[in-house]
């Protein structure tokens, strides 16, 4: 691997190929990678949802389905709408899902809109899916985001930290730098935060448990200060309006959003030791006259 001055250690390589070869079959690395997280997040969801005796890991796959399927959609969609360039000349482009390009933001909204939906549809309590699945999104994102690395994508800007990025000579000059230059690996920095933030989630959940569904606005309020610094950090082409990237204001929006839902919420967001209901949603109870 080459080494910049500057560079301690070395540097991070990138794949040479975006397939994974496996005799005569070549798949889509990028495509491996988002299914690789949807198992993982469905896997513990449905350990959640069994665990608080509200549905079976049957109902949390049936429930997964509906979400992805919406997430993908609403990914894709909203990748396309923020950069129509790439795709004005030849809209066929728009399908190619497996070269890359998904909006987090648009997954995000139409997945969790869509999966909350048909938890409702099964009988499940959506708050309480909300809280059963708020850990395992960023698991499926931290496994998830390993594609770009495949597909030598969504990169920062140069750096001589030991952990830089190599890409191919073509990549860099695309970019519009010298061969040979290493960047962030911004696609790392978002695994890893999602991957912290979905260990928080859970140690949150076992010690410090809170009413349904705000474990589900932790998870974007920390999501959205993730994206923010990750975002701000990336050269690839976008939108800016006043001097933030689009994605940035995007999530800002779900950070003061997020902020708060959880301060108006309260002290009644928590549950007690010794509250029995600490998996129901709690209703509001009129005071008995006289009391």
């Amino acid at each position: 691997m080459s080494v910049v001055p500057g560079a301690l250690l070395g540097s991070i390589p990138s794949p040479s190929s975006g397939q994974i070869e496996i005799g005569p079959l070549s798949i889509h690395a990028y495509g491996v990678m988002i299914a690789l997280g949807v198992v993982a997040a469905v896997w513990l969801a449905g350990r959640r949802l069994e665990a608080r005796g509200a549905g079976t890991r049957d109902d949390m796959s049936s429930v997964a389905v509906w979400g992805v399927v919406a997430g993908l959609i609403g990914a894709r969609l909203y990748h396309v709408a923020t950069d129509w360039e790439k795709f004005s000349d030849d809209p066929a482009k728009v399908i190619e899902v497996w070269k890359g390009g998904l909006g987090i933001p648009g997954g995000l909204l139409a997945g969790i809109v869509v999966g909350l939906w048909a938890a409702r549809r099964r009988g499940i309590d959506w708050r309480v899916m909300a809280t059963c699945t708020a850990p395992a999104i960023p698991l499926a994102q931290s496994i998830g985001r390993w594609g770009n690395w495949f597909n030598q994508e969504l990169f920062g800007r140069p750096t001589d930290l030991p952990w830089g990025l190599e890409v191919s000579a073509d990549t860099a000059v695309s970019a519009g730098y010298p061969v040979g230059t290493l960047f962030h690996p911004t696609f790392l920095y978002e695994s890893l935060w999602n991957l912290a933030l979905c260990l928080f989630l859970l140690w949150l959940d076992k010690h410090r448990p809170m009413r349904p569904p705000r474990l589900m606005a932790v998870y974007l309020l920390g999501y959205g200060i993730g994206r923010f610094w990750v975002e701000g950090l990336r050269i690839d082409a976008a939108d800016q309006l006043g001097g933030l990237r689009w994605n940035q204001w995007v999530a800002l929006v779900v950070v003061v959003g997020s902020s708060l839902y959880l301060v108006a919420s309260g002290r009644r967001g928590y549950v007690e030791p010794d509250d029995e209901r600490a998996t129901e949603p709690v209703e509001s109870v009129e005071p008995a006259d006289g009391a």
